[in-house]
């Protein structure tokens, strides 16, 4: 594989720094003109892990991005446009992929790392075809594009936020499923509250659980449940729709008003809408503390760009991380304070003064 490429955008805006070419939508007949709605021949399509593209996370993400392209350059949701296969288990990743290669999709998205193994197995089938690869690395194939983030470097500024937020001095993180990535998740926030409850001399305890599944509202809840009922007022969640229970918890929780105010920090993609509730007094308030951004839509966005202008980045691996925009954390509701400490954060792990581990094991207590 090439050697890795860092590449900046803005995750608000979806904004590209890579040129568009001056082709504009229009699909090719059989006479090689142009109609409107379609181009067969630079076709995209996402096949979505579990969860679907309305998870409010990962996987709606990469349709919105995809959607936006679509939309940039005329084009229509169908086979000659962009589209979406949505696998509802783990059992249909191989069969939605042959779909998508069936169909005549010129560019397939595997949206996920455990779509890894089924996209490379059809890379190798369909030479003529090509794949990209969400949150993993596939080497040695010409026709497959891996995207990966510095997920770990957002995660530290969402722990940062968490610890300066905390009155209970216990926080929380739930994930999906255990693999490399939730990996970075998990050891950028711990790591994150880690170093600055030094700094605060304060002592926070860190509850870390996992769902097994990113596609488990109940299980995320339940979890959620136990981490607030053992004095947790803030959950990270990385989860993908398994968060949706964890929302659902502090929404119960915090509209009942049987305990104190109970937060979320959502994942991702922004949140916030996810934190809108009621107070007892029939008050509009809102607990998404703040979300980690990931430029998923937009990686998928400038990959179909690039393979539209025939420059599909095959064999490369492209790294969207903090330094470049590629990730990042919203303002939320923080504290002057959190915000403040959450810029130096930010600031010290672009100067590289910090590095944040990408695995559990290598955080530093």
């Amino acid at each position: 594989m090439k050697k890795a490429k860092l590449f900046g955008f803005g995750l608000t805006a979806l904004a590209l720094t890579v040129a568009l070419a001056a082709c504009g939508g229009g699909k090719k007949d059989s006479t090689g003109g142009k109609s409107a709605g379609g181009d067969a021949d630079h076709s995209v399509v996402i096949v979505t892990d579990i969860g679907g593209v309305d998870d409010r996370s990962f996987n709606q993400s990469a349709w919105e991005g995809l959607q936006a392209w679509g939309k940039e350059h005329d084009l229509k949701k169908g086979a000659e446009g962009f589209d979406y296969i949505q696998s509802n288990d783990a059992s249909e990743y191989v069969t939605n992929i042959d779909t998508a290669v069936s169909n005549g999709f010129k560019t397939v998205f595997g949206i996920g790392y455990l779509l890894a193994d089924s996209i490379s197995t059809a890379a190798d089938a369909n030479p003529d075809t090509q794949f990209g690869i969400i949150d993993s690395v596939i080497e040695g194939k010409d026709n497959v594009v891996s995207a990966t983030f510095k997920d770990q470097e957002a995660s530290y500024l969402a722990g940062v936020a968490a610890a300066h937020t905390t009155k209970t001095n216990t926080v929380g993180f739930i994930g999906g499923e255990e693999g490399a990535v939730i990996d970075r998740f998990e050891a950028g926030f711990h790591q994150g509250v880690v170093d600055t409850a030094k700094k605060l001399n304060k002592e926070i305890k860190v509850e870390i659980e996992y769902a097994a599944s990113f596609g488990d509202p109940a299980k995320g809840k339940a979890l959620a449940a136990s981490m607030y009922q053992k004095g947790a007022d803030i959950i990270f969640h990385a989860s993908g729709g398994t968060g949706q229970g964890v929302f659902q918890e502090a929404k119960d929780l915090n509209e009942t008003g049987s305990k104190d105010k109970v937060w979320v920090i959502g994942v991702d993609s922004d949140q916030d809408k996810e934190g809108k509730y009621k107070t007892k007094d029939g008050k509009e308030d809102n607990f998404t503390l703040t979300s980690t951004l990931k430029g998923v839509g937009a990686a998928v966005q400038d990959i179909s760009n690039r393979a539209l202008e025939d420059k599909f980045p095959g064999g490369e691996h492209l790294v969207y991380g903090l330094k470049d925009g590629g990730v990042d954390l919203t303002k939320g509701y923080l504290s002057e304070e959190a915000q403040k400490a959450v810029d130096a954060a930010k600031e010290e792990i672009i100067a590289e003064k910090i590095t944040v581990p990408e695995v559990p094991k290598d955080v530093k207590e």
